[in-house]
């Protein structure tokens, strides 16, 4: 069923009025759908503030941006890599000293198909560690900031959330038993989603105002796998970037841009490309699994990630 609310060609930044005065943080905004989000955001006049890994990186891409956009383009990073605890929570603390308003925080930057088991500095398995337990708690930090701004959080996920094993291996989250680069991942990804729609519950149970938006960005040119993937998964994804199963990076960015700034859009749903296996084709609301909000994973989930990283939600 493709969703018709956006016209036939779906949502496209041209929708977006004037983003002036509004501040949009995003992680992973030096390349890929995030670069292309905040080239997107800044040509509208937003403010964009970027969490990245890499400072020699994120320098090439604020140069980038100003020569686009002029050298007055409000555009910066905070140095954060999302695999360490102790970085989340310094640039955390950057953020809320430097930014005042925060009208979305987009959960962008994400690692994927790592070939064998590597464990962050914490101790986590490097995807969920990453994906999900690092933005657990950029999330928590920034949370108070985004709701006297009435800003959201955006959650980038993947159709990888529907392959797998569709829940959380909670008796070894670490797959220290049966480790393989794809399942892991997935989990990583449902891990992001089921965290976004728990905490869409916990807001209305204390009928607070931060909207949570859960989007992919389909299948699109980026780096990621040929960042973090093993040697097949970099072929056999460099021979599908050739065929029209893969769109352009900046249409991969729309869907974390449109769940960044429209209104009237629903929570509870998954919003990405509608087109052939929802890989491509106009960006509106798709198909959404029910186990990606199953209640009692959820709730349970959300337990387990206080207790591993050690932070406390005040919702």
């Amino acid at each position: 069923m493709s969703d018709k609310t956006f016209g036939p060609l779906g949502w496209t930044p041209e929708r977006l009025g004037s983003l002036k005065g509004k501040t949009f943080v995003i992680t992973g905004g030096n390349a890929g759908t995030g670069f292309q989000a905040s080239r997107i955001l800044l040509s509208k006049g937003a403010k964009v503030v970027m969490l990245n890994r890499s400072a020699e990186k994120s320098n090439a891409a604020l140069k980038d941006l100003k020569q686009e956009f002029g050298a007055d383009a409000d555009v910066s990073f905070v140095r954060m890599d999302l695999s360490e605890l102790a970085s989340v929570r310094a640039a955390a603390d950057e953020v809320l000293a430097t930014t005042p308003r925060i009208d979305a925080l987009i959960c962008n930057a994400a690692i994927a198909q790592v070939p064998e088991q590597k464990l962050t500095v914490d101790g986590f398995e490097s995807q969920l560690g990453t994906n999900h337990y690092g933005h657990f708690v950029l999330c928590g930090m920034l949370f108070k900031r985004i709701e006297e701004t009435q800003g959201r959080i955006v959650v980038v996920a993947s159709l990888g959330y529907n392959m797998g094993i569709k829940t959380i291996q909670f008796d070894d989250m670490n797959w220290d038993k049966n480790y393989s680069a794809n399942p892991v991942y997935s989990q990583s990804k449902l891990a992001q989603m089921m965290f976004a729609y728990e905490l869409q519950d916990r807001i209305k149970a204390e009928g607070r105002t931060v909207e949570v938006y859960v989007c992919h960005p389909g299948s699109s040119a980026t780096s990621l796998i040929s960042t973090s993937g093993g040697f097949l998964t970099r072929v056999v994804w460099w021979l599908m970037t050739k065929s029209p199963m893969v769109q352009t990076a900046e249409k991969g960015a729309y869907p974390e841009v449109m769940c960044a700034t429209e209104s009237g859009l629903e929570q509870r749903a998954l919003y990405g490309p509608t087109g052939r296996m929802e890989f491509v084709g106009p960006v509106g609301k798709g198909t959404l699994h029910p186990h990606a909000y199953d209640k009692t994973v959820m709730s349970k989930l959300w337990d387990v990630s206080e207790n591993a990283t050690g932070f406390r939600w005040s919702v």
